[in-house]
């Protein structure tokens, strides 16, 4: 019998390795585990070479939505084990101390996760035990979506129309119908017999030992206040998309209405598929709104698809400018700047908004990003990476494609990036998009919003548009 052989007269086990799809439904690989027999998840606290941890925000929102995730599965009586470590020992180790017969996971697509998981997958296939992975974070996987000599698409525009051109996304899955544990077990892993792991203290005693949760200073008050994790909070929220998408196309930009879904960190961890969002906005517009609504939102998600399938290919877009041209810009290291822009104090009220709702609530509107990011590169001239860091640690809904794609696009650097003309005025983009000034005043009270910025913005942006000039010709 191998190492991963169930004995004669007992149930097949399947171990779940939990990653960005903390969720029941719509999750194929659960959905094939529980078919199978009995199930044991698996969350680890990876180290992997060249993958970035989570920031800070995103590790609270982690915790909260691990602790979701084990209540839901604990009402099955499906442990949910937590370890840390390189998955290629981690793993088997579990899978022997189980006696799992069958391992399998949803696939993800930054290059340092897929050869861990092409290296495990062998290893544990040469072990003889059965593994399979399955599509999950994404609508179209990266080496689906191409132009016809092979490569892959650098315009978002054609990407998009190469999606749509495609069979529609596939329908979400349902919950597992018959989803359960493997009953007493006197395996340990993790430090915890699987029997333990059942229990809502230990469990979250083990959790605790992450210390993803901040206690002094306890930063997170305002992102507790905002946010619930889980995957029942992310699907009342998806149920909601409708009263969304009846001003979308116009709302979306204006960061004083409620006209965003707040769904970018559900799908960040998996709390809901694209899929079901897609399927969604489909619903949506045959319900009430127009199927123009609906199709500009849709175009989001596809943005979202363009940014992974970049990534996939890109395993340093966090660190190395796209366009090479760029290396040789002569960025500006100024600490004093640095430090006023994350804490909302440069004197520019949209700006300081922006930077004070991230700080609140561990995330900012759209709109406003591209016009902090604008400015922290094109009026403080400082280097996009050291925005990108800052977002990855402050942002609940910073992964690894959407967050370096997006700066470097701001920056000029990127795919299909803004031109380097395209400097936001961060006054006109008030005017424009905050006109009775709700969203500054929520942020930034009336006599701070008189201070006297920390830079000129038509100076700078002059400056800025020289120093593109030159690395751009």
């Amino acid at each position: 019998m191998t190492c991963g052989a169930p004995a004669a007269g007992t149930r097949a086990l399947t171990l779940w390795w939990v990653r960005d799809d903390l969720r029941l439904a719509d999750n194929p690989a659960l959905l094939a585990a529980a078919r199978e027999g009995s199930v044991v998840a698996l969350h680890l606290d990876e180290d992997v070479p060249g993958a970035r941890k989570p920031g800070a925000a995103s590790h609270w929102w982690l915790h909260g939505s691990l602790t979701a995730l084990a209540a839901d599965l604990r009402q099955h009586g499906v442990p949910l084990i937590l370890a840390s470590g390189d998955p290629r020992a981690v793993v088997p180790d579990a899978v022997r101390r189980l006696g799992a017969s069958r391992v399998v996971w949803n696939r993800r697509y930054h290059r340092p996760f897929r050869v861990v998981d092409a290296q495990l997958k062998d290893g544990l296939r040469r072990d003889g035990v059965d593994v399979e992975s399955f599509a999950a974070f994404l609508l179209h996987e990266p080496w689906t979506v191409s132009k016809d000599d092979g490569t892959g698409y650098r315009v978002y525009s054609a990407f998009a129309r190469a999606c749509r051109s495609r069979e529609a996304p596939r329908p979400p899955l349902p919950p597992p119908a018959d989803l359960r544990g493997p009953g007493r077990s006197s395996a340990t892993v993790g430090g915890l017999g699987v029997t333990a792991w059942l229990d809502e203290q230990a469990f979250s005693a083990a959790l605790r030992k992450r210390r993803w949760e901040p206690t002094a200073p306890d930063w997170a008050g305002g992102l507790r206040a905002t946010w619930v994790p889980g995957e029942a909070a992310a699907q009342a929220r998806l149920d909601e998309l409708d009263e969304v998408l009846d001003d979308y196309a116009d709302g979306r930009d204006r960061p004083d209405r409620g006209a965003t879904s707040l769904l970018s960190p559900r799908l960040r961890f998996g709390e809901l598929s694209p899929h079901q969002v897609w399927q969604r906005s489909i619903e949506c517009a045959g319900e009430a709104q127009s199927t123009a609504e609906a199709e500009t939102y849709r175009s989001e998600l596809l943005w979202r698809e363009f940014a992974w399938h970049r990534r996939a290919v890109l395993p340093h877009m966090e660190s190395e400018n796209i366009r090479p041209q760029f290396d040789d810009f002569e960025w500006d290291d100024d600490p004093v700047a640095r430090r006023a822009w994350q804490q909302g104090r440069t004197g520019v009220p949209l700006v300081d908004a922006g930077m004070r709702e991230l700080w609140e609530t561990g995330f900012m509107h759209n709109r406003v990003r591209m016009v902090t990011a604008s400015f922290l590169v094109k009026n403080l001239q400082q280097d996009w990476r050291v925005g990108e860091r800052w977002f990855w640690d402050t942002l609940v809904d910073a992964d690894e494609g959407s967050n370096p794609f997006n700066w470097q696009w701001v920056a000029g650097s990127g795919d299909d990036a803004a031109p380097y003309f395209r400097i936001f005025n961060p006054y006109r983009q008030a005017e424009r998009f905050d006109p009775q000034g709700m969203y500054v005043d929520r942020w930034v009270p009336r006599d701070e919003q008189q201070r006297e910025p920390i830079v000129d913005v038509a100076q700078s942006r002059r400056a800025a548009l020289a120093e593109y000039r030159r690395v751009t010709s």
